[in-house]
């Protein structure tokens, strides 16, 4: 799904080495995607990306990236569209369910022979039958 449309871009000076460069240009790019007035998203999508994103979107409703690790502002509008691309695709993965496994051979034997050590230490500390 292509949800460049709805991201919204704003740049400013990055931080780190960099000298001039670092000081004149606006290299770091911050992308903001509102979620809840995507028209891209369906609602149940909407509410996923809420619940499993809930510590990267802020309280009105917009999931934050922010890149500053080229020099280039270009270069950094395209990684953090790709991080942004990457978070939802992850968040919207459907969890694999679980298979039940039957407990093995040998770890029932084992817990049968743990089960038979113990009620024969208990067994021992009674009081002799005279």
């Amino acid at each position: 799904m292509n949800l460049e449309p709805e991201i919204s871009f704003s740049a400013s000076r990055s931080s780190g080495p960099g000298g001039q460069n670092v000081n004149k240009v606006n290299t770091r790019i911050i992308a903001r995607l509102d979620v809840m007035a995507s028209q891209i998203l369906s609602e149940k999508q909407k509410s996923t990306l809420v619940h499993k994103l809930k510590n990267r979107i802020n309280k009105e409703g917009e999931l934050i990236i922010a890149c500053e690790e080229t020099r280039s502002q270009l270069r950094n509008k395209e990684m953090a569209i790709e991080l942004l691309h990457q978070l939802i695709a992850q968040a919207l993965k459907p969890a694999t369910k679980r298979k039940p496994t039957q407990p093995t051979r040998s770890s029932k034997l084992k817990r049968l022979q743990n089960k038979k050590i113990r009620s024969q230490r208990k067994e021992n500390r009674r009081r002799p039958d005279v």
